[in-house]
């Protein structure tokens, strides 16, 4: 049976990501940080949950992902999405190295853990993920993230050559989709940034799960790739 680690599998995207890959009979090991709710809700003997707090001590993480590198995963995602609401004139240290620390150094680390097996194996899909923000800027409102979710888009290009073992890597820039975050905000702001997007419209968390399931599960020859679903924005 196939295994893929989600990080970050309770945020919207994440859930449906779950749901599609265990649907298809994967066994998914499916991380949260606190939100659950929606994960223990699946009955589904292939689902495993990992509690982990990212913003814990790089000990105790160094501790809680050291299991991972002996599971032979097929593939790995990271959805995670630790969001500030700051930007370039009033951000922090503190704020920013959250930001980095959950959205890309301990996703990598954990990636460092377990790309090892797939190597061995001969099979691996790696999918990090920015956002569609960082294509113009993104440091008006959330400097902090931008930057964290930018940093990931420079990773699949530097170990493309992985592939000589058939593992891939890509980066999915995901356009504005209609999650709870975005379901917040207000309509006229809404309607003005669904004009920006050629398609007029946000993306469905379904639509997001399903490329994501393609680039793990269909994909045999793309690999070094930054791949925009955003509607064409």
């Amino acid at each position: 049976m196939r295994k893929i680690l989600i990080l970050g599998a309770s945020s919207d995207i994440g859930f449906k990501v779950t749901k599609l890959f265990l649907k298809q009979d994967w066994q998914v090991y499916a991380h949260f940080n606190s939100q659950s709710r929606n994960l223990k809700k699946i009955i589904n003997k292939n689902l495993k949950l990992i509690q982990l707090n990212f913003l814990d001590s790089s000990e105790n993480i160094d501790k809680k992902i050291d299991f991972l590198k002996n599971i032979n995963f097929d593939g790995f995602v990271n959805l995670t999405g630790y969001i500030d609401n700051r930007g370039f004139t009033n951000f922090d240290l503190e704020e920013c190295i959250n930001a980095l620390k959950v959205n890309t150094i301990v996703p990598l680390l954990i990636l460092k853990q377990i790309h090892k097996l797939m190597i061995k194996s001969k099979f691996g899909r790696i999918l990090l993920t920015s956002s569609i923000g960082t294509k113009f800027g993104g440091g008006k409102n959330t400097f902090c993230y931008s930057l964290s979710k930018k940093a990931n888009e420079f990773i699949p290009r530097d170990y493309k050559v992985w592939a000589e073992k058939n593992v891939l890597i890509n980066c999915l820039i995901i356009g504005v989709t209609d999650t709870k975050i975005h379901k917040r905000i207000h309509k006229k702001y809404k309607k003005i940034r669904k004009n920006l997007i050629p398609i007029k419209r946000m993306a469905k968390a379904e639509e997001i799960a399903k490329y994501i399931f393609f680039l793990i599960n269909d994909n045999s020859y793309i690999t070094g790739q930054v791949i925009s679903i955003s509607g064409g924005e």
